[in-house]
This record gives structure tokens, C-alpha cells and sequence, in this order.
């Protein structure tokens, strides 16, 4: 047999022998910056979040639109239940990625406790030398 049959042969018994096993799924950068972005809205990690939101922020709800500061202390008070995402789609163009998802999570939003119905949002991260960053964010819930 030739050195390039051996060497097929030999590949091919390993491969053979190694234990098959279901892939994990790959989840995409947009997916896990928006669970981290959740998981920490719902402990209420204003450090983290700061961490990410853009000086330059923007977000628009049923009652109106927020700048950072303003987006930072409504989820100071969000008292966020876990919430539940899903549905993800997610474009890139140059450092830009916007994120569309259904997300639903009990939460407060100007005093009222808004029901944990599935809405969709869409969020946009920057990607730039010091790490993504949240530039702007759109919710969809309805409120009462």
C-alpha cells in the first residue's frame, strides 16, 4: 500500500473509533450579548451595564424614548423576573450588529408591573476597540 493510502486508512480508522456526539449549539455574538445584557438588566448590575451601553445610547418604548442615563435608571427599576428570549435574528455590516428577539420578562416600566407576554425588540451593538457596545435598543411591549 502507498504512504498517502496508509495515511488515509489510518485517519479514517481513528475517525472511526472516536465517539460520535450531538454538536452543541453555536450560539451567535449577537444572542449572547443580548442574554448577558438581560441577565444582568434582571440582577440589576448597573456596573456591568454601564460597561456597555454607548455614551451615545438610544431606546424607544410604548411611552417614549430614553438616552443612557435615562435607560440606566429605568432598569434600576425594573424588578425584572427571569426573562425568557428567543426567536433571534441578527444582521452584521462593518462594526455594526443589530439583534432582533422576543423577549418576555415581568418588569416595572413607570411604576406599572407589565405582564411577561412575548414582545419583540431589536437591539444594536458597536463593536469597537474597548468591546461591544449597546448603541440602541427598541421594545415592542405593549403597556397597559
Amino acid at each position: 500500500m502507498s504512504a498517502p493510502g496508509i495515511l488515509f486508512a489510518l485517519v479514517f480508522s481513528l475517525l472511526c473509533t472516536m465517539p460520535l456526539r450531538a454538536a452543541e449549539p453555536v450560539r451567535q455574538t449577537g444572542e449572547k450579548l443580548v442574554r448577558q445584557l438581560f441577565a444582568d438588566m434582571k440582577s440589576a448590575d448597573i456596573p456591568a451595564i454601564r460597561k456597555i451601553i454607548s455614551p451615545e445610547f438610544q431606546s424607544v418604548h410604548q411611552d417614549g424614548a430614553r438616552n443612557c442615563d435615562q435607560q440606566i435608571e429605568l432598569i434600576k427599576g425594573l424588578g425584572m423576573a427571569s426573562p425568557v428570549l428567543g426567536d433571534f435574528v441578527e444582521s452584521r455590516s462593518g462594526s455594526v450588529l443589530v439583534v432582533t428577539y422576543t423577549a418576555s420578562a415581568e418588569e416595572t416600566v413607570g411604576g406599572k408591573r407589565l405582564p411577561g407576554k412575548p414582545a419583540r425588540r431589536l437591539s444594536v451593538f458597536q463593536e469597537t476597540p474597548e468591546g461591544w457596545r449597546w448603541v440602541a435598543h427598541a421594545n415592542l411591549q405593549v403597556m397597559p
